[in-house]
C-alpha cells in the first residue's frame, strides 16, 4: 500500500508564507507526476502547482509568482513554498501523487489527507 503523509498547514498572516510536505512510502516503483490541489469551503478543487518527474512545472494562475513546487525524488517528497499568502489561498491543500507500485505495474493516482491552511489577520 502507499500511503501520502502531509505537513505544514495552520494560520498566518496576510503577506505571510507556509510551507507544505507531502511525503510518499510503501510500496513504490516509480513516481511520475507529483502536486498540489485546494478546495476552499463550497468551491470545488482546483489545481494549484503540479511537477513531473523531468522537472517540469506548472501553477495556476492566482498563484503563479507566489508559489513554488519542488520535489526530492530520494525522499519521495513534493513541496509547496507558498509566499504572499492572500486570505483567498484559505482551503484544505491536499498532495497528490501518480505512482507505479511495481515495475510493469498501472500508474495509479493517491491523495493525501489534506492539510488546511488559513490566511487571516
Amino acid at each position: 500500500q502507499v500511503q501520502l503523509v502531509e505537513s505544514g498547514g495552520g494560520l498566518v498572516q496576510p503577506g505571510g508564507s507556509l510551507r507544505l510536505s507531502c511525503a510518499a512510502s510503501g510500496s513504490i516503483f516509480s513516481i511520475y507526476g507529483m502536486g498540489w490541489y485546494r478546495q476552499a469551503p463550497g468551491k470545488q478543487r482546483e489545481l494549484v502547482a503540479r511537477i513531473i518527474s523531468g522537472g517540469r512545472r506548472s501553477y495556476a494562475d492566482a498563484v503563479k509568482g507566489r508559489f513554488t513546487i519542488s520535489r526530492d525524488n530520494a525522499k519521495n517528497t513534493v513541496y509547496l513554498e507558498m509566499n504572499s499568502l492572500k486570505p483567498e489561498d484559505t482551503a484544505v491543500y491536499y498532495c497528490n501523487v501518480d505512482l507505479q507500485e511495481r515495475s510493469g505495474g498501472p500508474v495509479s493516482s493517491y491523495w493525501g489527507q489534506g492539510t488546511q491552511v488559513n490566511v487571516s489577520l
